[in-house]
């Protein structure tokens, strides 16, 4: 009875070690993520404003403005731009210094798997995630939108407004080409509208500019040609001063680009690339991009975690300065191929779903290795 009291106690015993323990992981690595984010964060803000204070001050930008419309929305959108570096450059840090003071040696002398001692970096980790998700997801797109508008009144002032040769398809074997378009106005110049049926022109509308109106949902054509191309006969040529006409083509449609994309919300996203779909519009690209990419990067956190351990956790000669250059090295590297696998999606090499999760099934790949033959 002794016997078994006594390893009962040396069973709570250790199981209130552990649990000490995952607190201990978990608190450290929480607190020193949000610590280098909030001095990160302020470093960001500073060099910006000494590169666009003279944009502030010339467009006569509200303090108010800067501070709750610009930089509060500036931030989530940083944070979860840079959270793979933020996460990595966190781990590396604190296991290196737990490493350094022989604590992981301790740990594992005390009894506690290499496999346990893990449990609660990926909680922590899987938490973090999670939060980078429901940003992505439901607030960076509306921040997106007041931070976007805001830089487009104050900071790209007449240059993001004024689109210049746009190419558009509205549906499969239809498309528009407009020389330049003016938001101040809502007026595209030079517009041309072309029908091609079995790889054949057969009608093309010429207007000398196509003015939008919104009570009709559709556009004022002025001095329009209409030519219709037949086969082996005489090409017929109209003209008409002014067209009224309804085509699948909004104002909202020729600002759907790399940009606008990051300020719709997930629904809106997916209405996008349906409907872009069912036009058959090659810009849908940018829609399933942004969609990808939202559900992709919050992952890395977990692929970078076990990667930022495995290389941090032994002690090392060069110490924590060489396991944090690693460690930063390795995450802009996942940035910089996260950016890159989106040029398979614009040369059509892959598609969106492959390319965009490329990054994370490599570092899976390279996690999962490091990971086998780390000392345990």
């Amino acid at each position: 009875m002794e016997e078994g009291r006594s390893g009962q106690d040396k069973f709570k015993d250790m199981n209130f070690y552990i649990k000490k323990l995952d607190v201990y992981i978990a608190k450290k690595f929480i607190l020193t993520f949000f610590v280098a984010l909030l001095l990160i964060i302020g470093i960001v803000i500073i060099f910006d404003i000494s590169e666009k204070i003279d944009y502030f001050v010339k467009n006569e930008a509200p303090l108010r403005a800067i501070i709750f419309d610009y930089y509060l929305n500036f931030i989530p959108y940083f944070v979860n731009m840079f959270s793979p570096l933020f996460v990595f450059i966190t781990v590396i840090f604190f296991t290196s210094r737990m490493a350094a003071n022989s604590e992981i040696i301790a740990i594992m002398a005390g009894g506690v798997s290499y496999n346990r001692m893990m449990v609660p970096y990926m909680a922590s980790a899987l938490l973090i995630a999670l939060l980078s998700l429901g940003l992505n997801l439901y607030v960076i797109p509306r921040s997106n939108a007041t931070r976007v508008e805001f830089e487009a009144q104050y900071i790209k002032r007449h240059n993001d407004f004024d689109l210049q040769d746009i190419h558009y398809q509205i549906s499969p074997g239809q498309f528009v080409y407009i020389q330049s378009f003016s938001r101040w106005n809502n007026t595209a110049y030079r517009f041309t509208m072309e029908d091609i049926k079995d790889n054949r022109l057969v009608r093309k509308v010429s207007a000398e500019t196509a003015v939008w109106d919104s009570t009709m949902d559709g556009w004022h054509l002025r001095r329009v040609f209409v030519r219709n191309y037949s086969e082996g006969l005489e090409d017929k040529v109209e003209f008409a001063p002014q067209v009224d006409t309804v085509i699948a083509l909004k104002i909202k449609d020729l600002f759907n680009n790399e940009k606008t994309v990051e300020a719709l919300t997930i629904k809106q996203l997916n209405e996008l690339i349906a409907t872009q779909k069912l036009r058959g519009d090659a810009n849908v690209m940018y829609a399933q991009i942004e969609k990808h990419r939202r559900w992709a990067l919050p992952f890395s956190a977990l692929v970078l975690t076990i990667i930022g351990v495995t290389l941090s956790a032994k002690k090392r000669r060069g110490g924590i300065g060489w396991n944090i250059g690693i460690g930063i090295a390795l995450a802009f590297s996942y940035i910089l191929f996260l950016r890159f696998s989106e040029m398979f999606v614009y040369t059509n090499t892959l598609p969106p779903g492959i390319a965009l999760w490329i990054p994370n099934l490599l570092y899976a790949i390279i996690a999962a290795a490091l990971y086998r033959y780390a000392p345990k």
